[in-house]
């Protein structure tokens, strides 16, 4: 009797420690469970957090580039406004440079009079375009120049020996441009080629001869 029970005993403390081992070995299961489902959650939490400052990146490069172009085209239409603010004035002033320039042409003989008359019209006509040209206004008289659709206006044409074909034989008016913009055509008489006409002798005729 005594010995059964010394062996129930014995085994008691086998039954505990096996318990013990057990459930510290459940414990580091849940734990280590437990760890690896924090790590995917911070992993996911990371990517959502590096996608989101992409995002936010790109957004700002975007938003900086707008600001940029928005910049960029309000600079150039003030360079715009600055450099054709003088449109209409100058429109407005052509008819006064072609009057000076038609005094100048009728002034024609060597009466004292009238030579002072062309001097004074000169002086005030250069006077006048040196003006205009500091504000960026450009006159244009193509006389013996090529023509140019670009700047001039043919409002005729007319044979020539003495001029190049399609060269500017006469200006009528002249043209004016601001800052290379076009404000008026100079109006112009353009050349072309004589015709030459066949001699019944077997020569040829100058027609302009």
């Amino acid at each position: 009797m005594s010995n059964k029970k010394k062996h129930t005993d014995e085994q008691q403390p086998e039954e505990s420690i096996e318990g013990v081992v057990e459930s510290s070995t459940d414990a580091e299961s849940a734990g280590a469970e437990m760890g690896d489902s924090d790590v995917a959650g911070l992993q996911q939490a990371l990517l959502a957090a590096e996608e989101k400052a992409n995002n936010n990146y790109e957004l700002a490069l975007r938003t900086k580039a707008e600001a940029e172009n928005l910049k960029r085209r309000a600079d150039q239409d003030v360079e715009k406004a600055r450099k054709f603010a003088l449109d209409k004035f100058v429109d407005s002033l052509i008819p006064v440079l072609d009057s000076l320039d038609m005094s100048l042409q009728a002034a024609t003989g060597n009466d004292e009079s009238v030579v002072k008359l062309r001097e004074g019209n000169e002086m005030t006509l250069k006077m006048f375009l040196d003006a205009l040209q500091k504000n960026g206004v450009q006159q244009i008289n193509p006389e013996g120049e090529a023509f140019n659709p670009q700047l001039h206006e043919a409002m005729s044409m007319q044979e020539s020996t003495e001029h190049a074909p399609n060269s500017v034989m006469v200006v009528f008016q002249k043209g004016y441009a601001l800052n290379d913009r076009l404000i008026r055509p100079a109006r112009v008489v353009v050349a072309k080629a004589a015709v030459v006409a066949e001699d019944p002798v077997g020569g040829k005729i100058d027609e302009q001869a």
